[in-house]
């Protein structure tokens, strides 16, 4: 099953909210406007606002209130994207040459920056005050998320409660928000409003892990980078940490003085593949993975059923089982 198919139920919702989220972005600058009618053409699969309209749609229906949730975190997801690019020096986003790469790093983060007001803004225009403070939590979790790994990684001694630290933050806390905010556009039920933020909680966590297992278990051309690209940018990640914890501090210690090394080989590379696939590693993340999801699909038991929430169950399978 593809992001095509989950979001066959509100295929009409993201048909309109395109035009929606174009007409939010709109700048009288003509730089801007430009950098922003290229930003619409590296279009996603609209995951975010999918899950903001699914979540609403069980909620009691989605309404103007959901589009603008839906622009605000799809405004937010945007700028983080175009301030990664900088922050990683990424020459391509989405089979596109990055902002960074054709602007350069100095527009590229006013650009982010903008988007980000946008979406601050479109909340404030429209009063929706509660909107601006979940997805604001979002940011602080995000910023803090990333400084963390940054610290992590310097010290390459992250354990399994700072991973999923990282990982919650990151990543989960943006998906965590779209339902949220799909839920808080659609009832003013606290129980609901919970349980959504909890399933989004958990899946993205499970999103994340999976990305670090088809990190170590990927061919190149499934997902554009080699296998170990993790490893090579030194981020210890939870297949790792529990192949670690099953052999000897000693052991453990030599294993990591080898990604501490400046230019660590690709033989190297391929031998700490392989000791993360012999000691369990993806076996045991991959585990962990469907337990979130199984939690996750089990908060949606106070819905009553409808092809909504079969959408929100069948994203949650498939975050685990894809296979890029």
């Amino acid at each position: 099953m593809s992001i095509g198919d989950i979001s066959k139920p509100i295929a009409k919702h993201i048909d309109n909210f395109n035009d929606f989220f174009k007409a939010s972005m709109k700048s009288n600058v003509a730089l801007l406007d430009l950098i922003v009618r290229y930003i619409l053409r590296q279009r996603g699969k609209r995951v975010r606002p999918m899950l903001v309209f699914l979540a609403a749609e069980i909620c009691g229906g989605v309404s103007r209130r959901s589009f603008v949730g839906a622009a605000m975190v799809e405004l937010l997801h945007t700028a983080t994207l175009v301030h990664d690019d900088v922050v990683d020096q990424s020459d391509e986003r989405r089979g596109m040459a990055s902002i960074t790469a054709v602007w350069k790093n100095k527009i590229a983060v006013l650009v982010g920056d903008y988007l980000l007001s946008r979406g601050l803004l479109i909340a404030v225009d429209n009063d929706e005050f509660q909107f601006l403070k979940i997805t604001s939590t979002a940011v602080r979790r995000m910023s803090e998320g990333e400084l963390l790994q940054m610290q992590k990684t310097r010290q390459l001694n992250i354990d399994e409660e700072t991973y999923l630290k990282v990982i919650s933050d990151k990543t989960a806390s943006l998906i965590s928000t779209c339902c949220e905010i799909g839920a808080v556009s659609a009832t003013d039920d606290p129980t609901k409003r919970a349980a959504l933020k909890d399933y989004g909680e958990l899946v993205g966590n499970a999103f994340q892990i999976r990305d670090d297992v088809l990190d170590y278990i990927s061919r190149e051309s499934i997902l554009g980078k080699p296998v170990g690209h993790d490893i090579r940018d030194k981020k210890i990640t939870l297949p790792f940490i529990y192949a670690l914890s099953q052999v000897s501090k000693k052991e453990a210690k030599q294993i990591i003085s080898k990604v501490k090394s400046r230019n660590i080989s690709n033989d190297d590379v391929q031998k700490i593949v392989s000791f993360v696939k012999e000691k369990g590693g993806i076996e045991y993340a991959e585990r962990r993975a469907h337990d979130m999801i199984a939690e996750a699909r089990a908060k949606l038991d106070i819905f009553p059923e409808s092809v909504f929430k079969n959408a929100l169950m069948d994203f949650a399978s498939f975050v685990v089982e894809r296979a890029k």
